[in-house]
C-alpha cells in the first residue's frame, strides 16, 4: 500500500514516467480480464485505453486508504466495460477472439459454461478465480460489501458448477440413442 500511495502522490504532480509504469504492470491484467469479458480484443485494449486515460486525467478520486491501485484500476474498468456492454446492447455470446488450437476443445467447454452465467457472476469468477482478487478488493471493485461478495461468489460458483455437469442430452434422447 505505502509504493501504491507513493506512485499515486507522483501521478499526481503529474509523473508521467510513473504513470507509464504503472500502465505497464497493470495494463496487461486488465486487457486480459477485459478480453475475456469482452471476447474481442480490440474492445479490451480500447476499455484498458479508457480505463488509464480516466485515472490520468482524475488521479485525486483514488483514495490509497480505500484500497490498491490494482484494485482501483479494476472498478473504473468494471464501469468502462458496462458502458461497452450497453452500447452492444448485451454482453456477447461469443468471443470474436480465435482460440489456439492445442487449447481449442478445452478453452470452447470452458467459454460455453460461463457464457450461460450472467455477466456479473462470469465478472466474478473472473475476477476473483483468474485474477485472484481478495474479497475485499472484489467489494471495492463491484461496490458491495464483503458479506454480498461471499454470497454472491458462492451462488456463481454453484450456477457454474450447474452448468459444467449439466447433462447436454436429454435423458428421452440420450435413451434414443442407445
Amino acid at each position: 500500500m505505502i509504493e501504491d500511495r507513493e506512485v499515486w502522490k507522483r501521478i499526481c504532480d503529474g509523473d508521467s514516467g510513473a504513470f507509464h509504469d504503472l500502465y505497464r504492470e497493470q495494463a496487461p491484467r486488465l486487457h486480459a480480464f477485459l478480453r475475456r469479458m469482452t471476447g474481442n480484443p480490440q474492445a479490451a485494449e480500447d476499455i484498458v485505453q479508457q480505463t488509464f486515460a480516466e485515472f490520468w486525467k482524475r488521479p485525486g478520486r483514488y483514495n490509497p486508504d480505500c484500497g490498491s491501485l490494482r484494485t482501483w484500476l479494476f472498478s473504473i474498468s468494471r464501469k468502462q466495460l458496462a458502458e461497452w456492454w450497453r452500447k452492444r446492447d448485451g454482453p456477447a455470446s461469443e468471443p470474436e477472439e480465435p482460440v489456439a488450437p492445442c487449447h481449442l476443445e478445452a478453452s470452447s467447454i470452458l467459454r460455453d459454461a460461463l457464457s450461460r452465467l450472467p455477466e456479473q457472476q462470469r465478472i466474478l469468477l473472473w475476477l476473483r478465480e483468474v485474477e485472484g482478487q481478495s474479497y475485499q478488493e472484489l467489494a471495492e471493485i463491484l461496490e458491495i460489501p464483503i458479506g454480498t461478495v461471499r454470497s454472491r461468489l458462492f451462488s456463481a460458483r454453484e450456477a457454474l458448477r450447474r452448468v459444467w455437469f449439466a447433462d447436454p442430452c436429454p435423458r428421452e434422447v440420450s435413451d434414443e440413442l442407445h
